[in-house]
């Protein structure tokens, strides 16, 4: 029953009395609260989170729209911190900032737009699930340990876990069959009952053993991403960028594409017209890992430009929290936050409404550790079951007018080690994704440079390093041309630039729009690579042996590398083209 219901009902407990209300924030007297507790706000029941405490006040953000709520109504001080509700069903949902289920919502009210006061629980009590045991009676479990799995999606088995919280013991009662996420499926010695369903509080990470280096990429299917930045399963990334570099199809492609099995992605007070594109996106792309749909494995928070902002506050630790509890499991996930910016404005909006000590640009003082704790969940984890499990976490940064000395950019530039720094010159000239290799980095090259070596080439690391000098000297040269004109330049930098060019547009360019480009798998990435490295090899060796530069641009397989991203069977393509390369161009000398 909603919180709206009950008020019909019965009497909301008088545990306090509204004072003032300031947009999202109200204050309440005689509240017998902690901080971070759940409240009720007002005849209509409204949710909120207590923030503040001082004296007999209490301050509380309202994850709804306040208006019409007045000094003298109750508040119902629930005594337990926002927390989320972990269990089968999780995927293939769409939640807003604080886990109410929208599909849900929406059903029950028979709209799309959410009357003030309505809730859900945040998976389907109702539903019976399929439980098949793993543990037999008598056997030892302890905190974290898998008792049995569930087939939540068609894609992912749900693992049913001790809670990190329990203390464990012999299995004294299991048995399989359908059961609903609140009925004991396991029973222990130590007199506790396990249920398909969990609860954990979204500001608190869940406990894990040890957190430990990243040694494996998450291959995201992004030629510019995986060859020249890679991100590692269990790292950080940084996409900012200004207004239509492409941010959001950047961080969408990352989530359909990359190796993660589970994808959490969070629509973070975007614009609502994105989140539809991926709400109704995602159902009909099919998974390039399984077939099965991609929702399969995904859950979608939606808080978008046009919600309450206290939610959007929150929506942040309710995503996290849902890719820990999956970490759990021994999954890897990947989550896309779009974007951390709108999180800090309704950071700063609600500090500024309890009128806080302001930082820099009007942004609380506690923007840069809010951030910290938030990237600091990602990694690679040794579990406390002795499974490993990882989170990685990429967060879209929408830096007013592009300035990336604006401190939402710069804090996130201290914490994360892969950035992907969008340049909106790119994206005018049509050259997605945008990201300026000149002005990204990853951190991660070093440690993920065995992984690739031995799983794709031997030589990935010197081929890639040869790409990164050519377009160094491209960057170089182009303040020349731009003083003097190409053709003042010496022929053996004219071709340097013809490489460059062939690096840029066949290469780091790809097409999200298109069937075959739209994904890009490793092996292809590196063939592509050492395909145009083959072109610039022979044509300098044609140089030196005084073939004008000229007659070397102007073979007939050099143009056709702009087709491989498109080729279906692009190994015969590559093969023919290396080969067309090698003999037109020795022929010319």
């Amino acid at each position: 029953m909603s919180q709206a219901d009950e008020t019909q009902t019965e009497t909301v407990s008088e545990d306090g009395v509204i004072e003032s209300v300031s947009g999202p924030v109200v204050t309440a007297t005689d509240l017998d609260a902690r901080m971070n507790d759940v409240v009720y706000v007002g005849d209509e029941g409204l949710m909120g989170e207590v923030i503040e405490i001082e004296g007999n006040l209490t301050t509380i953000q309202v994850y709804e729209e306040t208006s019409g709520v007045g000094p003298g109504e109750p508040v119902e001080n629930t005594g337990e911190p926002l927390s989320v509700d972990l269990g089968p069903g999780m995927l293939d949902s769409i939640y807003d900032g604080v886990q109410r289920p929208l599909d849900v919502l929406e059903d029950k009210m028979g709209t799309a737009f959410l009357d003030r006061g309505v809730d859900a629980p945040g998976i389907d009590l109702e539903k019976q699930w399929e439980f098949e045991p793993e543990v037999e009676e008598g056997d030892e479990v302890e905190p974290g340990d898998v008792v049995g799995t569930v087939p939540e999606t068609v894609t992912i088995d749900h693992k049913v876990m001790v809670p990190p919280d329990y203390e464990g013991g012999e299995v004294t009662a299991i048995e399989s069959g359908e059961f609903t996420v609140e009925e004991t499926v396991v029973e222990l010695s130590s007199g506790e009952e396990i249920q398909m369903h969990q609860e954990w509080p979204v500001r608190q990470a869940r406990p894990a053993e040890n957190k430990e280096t990243p040694t494996e990429p998450l291959v995201t299917g992004q030629r510019v991403q995986d060859g020249l930045f890679p991100l590692a399963k269990g790292g950080t990334a940084a996409i900012p960028g200004p207004f239509g570099s492409g941010k959001t199809v950047t961080q969408q492609q990352l989530a359909k594409w990359s190796d993660a099995d589970i994808v959490v992605y969070i629509g973070c007070g975007e614009r609502g017209n994105e989140m539809t594109e991926v709400i109704e996106d995602f159902p009909e792309l099919p998974d390039p890992q399984t077939g099965n749909p991609l929702m399969a494995r995904t859950c979608l928070i939606a808080n978008t430009s046009n919600m309450p902002v206290a939610a959007r506050e929150s929506c942040i630790y309710t995503g996290i929290t849902i890719a820990e509890y999956y970490r759990d499991m021994g999954y890897d996930v990947a989550l896309m936050a779009d974007s951390t910016s709108r999180w800090a404005e309704a950071m700063r909006e609600i500090s500024s409404r309890l009128e806080e000590m302001p930082g820099e640009e009007g942004y609380p003082a506690y923007l840069a550790a809010r951030l910290s704790e938030f990237y600091e969940r990602a990694g690679r984890f040794e579990l406390i079951n002795g499974d490993e499990g990882t989170i990685s976490v990429v967060g879209a940064v929408s830096p007013p007018g592009g300035d990336f000395s604006e401190p939402v950019t710069q804090n996130t530039l201290r914490i994360v080690k892969t950035f992907w720094a969008l340049d909106a010159d790119l994206a005018e000239r049509r050259h997605f994704p945008s990201i300026n290799w000149n002005e990204s980095y990853s951190l991660y090259k070093d440690q993920l440079d065995p992984w690739w070596t031995s799983e794709i080439a031997s030589d990935w690391a010197e081929v890639r390093q040869w790409a990164v000098d050519v377009l160094d000297e491209e960057d170089e040269l182009q303040e020349i041309v731009q003083l003097v004109g190409k053709d003042a330049l010496p022929e053996d930098q004219q071709l340097t630039l013809e490489v460059a060019r062939y690096l840029r547009e066949a290469w780091l360019q790809q097409n999200a729009l298109h069937d075959v480009d739209t994904y890009c798998e490793p092996e292809k990435t590196y063939r592509m690579l050492t395909a145009i490295k083959t072109f610039n090899d022979e044509a300098f060796d044609a140089l030196e042996a005084g073939v004008p530069v000229e007659e070397i641009q102007d073979v007939d397989a050099a143009p056709r590398l702009n087709r491989m991203g498109t080729s279906e069977d692009w190994e015969a393509f590559i093969d023919e083209i290396e080969a067309d390369l090698e003999e037109q161009l020795r022929a010319l000398y």
